[in-house]
């Protein structure tokens, strides 16, 4: 994995810890995704619960981080796995006391508040992934930190592989008593053992920005810590040359991406049959983990800004090219490299933040990163399935694009799809090639490979 150095222990006690209490969230997330539909047979409500559970998400992004940031990072870990807690054991009760038939009503109030309160439970451990970027900024010197970065894409792709088989197997054999069971002797588990883990970390005392107007301002005396302060969170943000275009470009990017989260299993059902296709995600999911293990044993380079944008070149290359062909060959060997390579740009951008911004602003930062990016994929979600659905499939399957390119490119409702994930990766590869040549660029990489050091006055200066 690499030489890392640092506080090495204390990093893979808070990584294990994560890895538990995120796998276990997910799959109290995936569990009632799948019992509401087995109940309802709705898939109307199971539409809602993930637009909610995604607008929730990136709702509360900045407040979680000002909380990680005015308060000390094992602290906020610990209430964070608490709420879940406290959250899980409030939602098993009303299943417990509840009539199953109850539950069969898309419409039931007890239904829904069973969902609401799992539903927070789950966002409640977003704490913990913010709180954790900002840790290794602290326990992680600067030479290792991408490789850190890309353990902890390790364990994003460990929980997105184990956690739909789990909760499917789990809703197979108890409905939701298993799941919850499981859940609340977890995060015990999990609060106990942080409880013993000592974490050493840097004050979170106000920047002399925070305590004072700057000079010959008629503003009064800011407050000494503000939960929420997403105008000097922006501000510092754009303090940093180019940093701004960097979040933008990600939430582009995730725009993007939405066109996955909407048609990738019609495509894939559309070659292969289902119980094919969900083998094939478990295989394909780990492209994550050897892609995070990848970036733990070779770090990012000298200049990870270069490298975000290179990745995103090379997977906006493959969106253009494995649909070329209706073939479950080019779609399984694409996205493995997709899945291979997104650890690399998760890991760049976190690496970027940590050194550029200043640490009693990195959980704010990092929240407002968050709640920008993810922004962005359901909202291209819901826009693309109408539009795929009413205007490429007809055009590809009895329109002008069937007789214009139809010989060629195939005809039918996959090779509609398939042209969309086609126009996808055509704009994806103009928006990074323009990223590149961009003068944003071209700061935030001097900012980061020749004057880190003064990164942190220069941004406090912005911050006034």
């Amino acid at each position: 994995m690499g030489n890392i150095r640092g506080d090495r222990k204390t990093f893979f006690h808070l990584l294990v810890s994560t890895l538990l209490v995120s796998v276990i969230n997910f799959t109290v997330w995936f569990a009632i995704t799948f019992y509401v539909y087995l109940q309802t047979h709705s898939v109307f409500a199971t539409g809602v619960i993930s637009g909610v559970f995604l607008a929730l998400t990136a709702s509360t992004g900045i407040w979680f981080g000002g909380l990680v940031d005015n308060h000390k990072k094992k602290t906020v870990m610990q209430v964070s796995t608490v709420a879940s807690l406290v959250l899980y054991a409030v939602a098993f009760a009303v299943y417990q006391v509840t009539p199953k038939e109850s539950f069969t009503d898309p419409a039931s109030v007890t239904l829904w508040t069973l969902v609401l309160l799992l539903m927070f439970g789950v966002i409640a451990g977003n704490i913990r992934t913010i709180a954790l970027a900002t840790l290794v900024t602290v326990l992680i010197e600067e030479e290792s930190r991408g490789r850190a970065n890309g353990l902890v894409g390790t364990t994003t792709g460990v929980t997105f592989l184990v956690t739909s088989v789990i909760s499917g197997v789990l809703v197979a054999v108890g409905d939701m008593f298993w799941v919850l069971v499981l859940a609340l002797a977890v995060l015990t588990v999990a609060v106990g053992h942080l409880a013993v883990v000592p974490v050493t970390e840097r004050r979170t005392d106000p920047t002399p920005t925070e305590q004072m107007p700057p000079e010959g301002s008629t503003a009064e005396k800011a407050p000494a810590k503000r939960t929420v302060d997403l105008r000097g969170t922006i501000q510092v943000v754009r303090g940093v040359p180019g940093l701004m275009a960097l979040i933008v470009f990600s939430a582009f990017n995730n725009l993007l991406g939405g066109v996955f989260m909407a048609l990738m299993d019609a495509y894939g059902l559309s070659l292969v049959s289902v119980q094919a296709w969900g083998l094939l995600w478990g295989v394909l999911s780990t492209g994550f983990i050897v892609g995070g293990l990848l970036v733990a044993r070779t770090g990012l380079g000298a200049n990870p800004v270069r490298l975000l944008l290179a990745v995103n070149l090379l997977l906006w290359t493959v969106t253009l090219l494995f649909p070329v062909r209706s073939s479950i060959v080019p779609l399984v060997a694409g996205m493995y490299l997709y899945m291979l390579f997104v650890p690399y740009a998760e890991a760049a951008e976190q690496t970027i933040l940590q050194k550029v911004v200043p640490y009693e602003r990195q959980g704010r930062v990092f929240g407002f990163a968050q709640s920008v990016e993810q922004a962005a994929s359901p909202l291209t979600a819901f826009l693309i399935s109408p539009l795929a659905q009413f205007v490429f499939i007809p055009f590809m399957t009895d329109g002008a694009g069937a007789d214009a390119i139809g010989g060629w490119f195939g005809t039918g409702p996959e090779r509609g799809l398939a042209l969309v994930f086609m126009l996808t990766g055509a704009i994806g590869i103009l928006a990074t090639a323009v990223a590149l040549r961009s003068r944003p660029y071209r700061r935030l990489s001097d900012r980061y490979a020749g004057r880190a050091a003064e990164v942190p006055k220069a941004v406090e200066r912005s911050a006034a």
